[in-house]
C-alpha cells in the first residue's frame, strides 16, 4: 500500500505537501467547512492534471510497444526505445500512485488497438518514421508537463511535473539527434 510516508521516500509527497495535506483535516476538524472544500477542490483539480499526463505515460508506453514491435527499429536504437519506455514505465508508476495518495482515480490504460489508430500506427514503414513519431510525442509531453506547472495547488506536484519534462526533454534529444535533426538555435526553445 502507497502511504504518505512512502511517498514521501519516493519524492512524490515531501513535508510540505504533508502539511497541506494536515492543515486541511485540522480545518476539517475544527468545523471549518470551507477550508475543507478549498482544499477538496485543490485536490480534485490536481488529480485532474496528473491523470492528464497519465493518460500522455500511457500513449507513450504504448507509442514505444507499437515501435519496438513493428520490426523496423536495428537493434541499437531498439534498445533505447525499450529504455525510454522503461522510462515512461516509472512515469506512470509514479502518477499512479500519487493520484491514490490524493485519493483519486487513476485514468485507465486503453487497448493497444486503439493507441495504434489514434497514432496512425500503419503509416509506419521506416525506423526514421517510428523515431519521428516518439520524437513529435516526446516535445509535445515536454510542453505539456512545462504547461501545467503553473496549474498545480500543490507546489511539489508543480516540482515533479518539471522532473518529468526534463526526461521527456532527454528523450526529444536523443530522438532528434538519432534523426539527424540540429538542436533548437535559440534559447527558450520549449513552452512558448
Amino acid at each position: 500500500m502507497f502511504t504518505p510516508d512512502l511517498a514521501a521516500r519516493r519524492g512524490f509527497l515531501t513535508r510540505s505537501s504533508r502539511l497541506t495535506l494536515s492543515a486541511a483535516a485540522v480545518g476539517l476538524l475544527a468545523g471549518t467547512r470551507a477550508a475543507h472544500a478549498q482544499a477538496s477542490m485543490s485536490t480534485e483539480a490536481d488529480v485532474g492534471i496528473l491523470n492528464v499526463a497519465l493518460g500522455l505515460e500511457h500513449e507513450a508506453i504504448n507509442a514505444y510497444q507499437l515501435g519496438a514491435g513493428s520490426g523496423l527499429l536495428q537493434k541499437p536504437v531498439l534498445e533505447v526505445a525499450v529504455a525510454f519506455q522503461s522510462h515512461h514505465k516509472a512515469h506512470r508508476d509514479a502518477l499512479i500512485a500519487t493520484i491514490r495518495t490524493l485519493g483519486g482515480q487513476p485514468v485507465a490504460e486503453k487497448p493497444l488497438d486503439e493507441y495504434a489508430k489514434a497514432l496512425n500506427a500503419a503509416t509506419l514503414k521506416s525506423q526514421a518514421d517510428v523515431l519521428m513519431l516518439a520524437a513529435k510525442l516526446e516535445l509535445g509531453a515536454t510542453n505539456a508537463y512545462l504547461g501545467v506547472i503553473p496549474s498545480f495547488k500543490d507546489n511539489k506536484l508543480g516540482q515533479v511535473a518539471a522532473r518529468l519534462a526534463a526526461d521527456e526533454t532527454m528523450h526529444w534529444t536523443a530522438l532528434s539527434q538519432a534523426l539527424g535533426k540540429m538542436l533548437p538555435a535559440g534559447a527558450l526553445s520549449f513552452g512558448a
